[in-house]
């Protein structure tokens, strides 16, 4: 959870006079809406014995929750590190909140346009290394998942006896 980004998210909703407090529960209950979605950032690992300098990801999961009372808050799933697997967590940057602004205005009924998409990386999606994958709460996972699945209905379709 990063607490300290709410003074960003709350400048880009003063623009539509909308106020939100920050929900300070990591917890998938109680909430009204949620969305999974992605923004980018930097990690870092920390363990010592590291040999890897860190590295920027564009697919970073975050699920943002919308709750009672004008309150929401974003889960930020860190990722694990190549080199030696310990889990880091990243350093954010703007598409954060202007990622949660786009879900809060949406449900808000007010008109918004859709965020840019973070673009192609360089690498492909590493879902062994990805906690959002693990969770269940990657966007990536779906985006691969939905061409599968696809994939898996024409052939059924195309094999079925009659």
């Amino acid at each position: 959870m990063y607490r300290a980004l709410h003074g960003d998210v709350s400048t880009l909703l003063d623009e539509t006079e909308l106020h939100f407090e920050f929900h300070e529960d990591d917890d998938d209950t109680g909430y009204i809406k949620m969305h999974d979605t992605s923004i980018m950032g930097r990690f870092v690992c920390r363990n010592r014995a590291c040999g890897s300098g860190g590295w920027s990801s564009k697919k970073i999961a975050v699920t943002i929750r919308l709750y009672p009372g004008q309150k929401y808050n974003a889960r930020v799933y860190h990722q694990r590190c190549e080199s030696c697997t310990s889990v880091s967590r990243p350093k954010l940057d703007q598409s954060y909140a202007e990622r949660v602004v786009y879900w809060i205005k949406r449900w808000n009924g007010v008109q918004v346009e859709r965020p840019p998409s973070s673009g192609n990386s360089r690498r492909p999606h590493n879902r062994e290394l990805c906690e959002g994958c693990r969770a269940g709460h990657c966007s990536q996972s779906r985006e691969d998942f939905i061409p599968q699945f696809e994939r898996f209905v024409d052939f059924q379709s195309t094999n079925i006896i009659q």
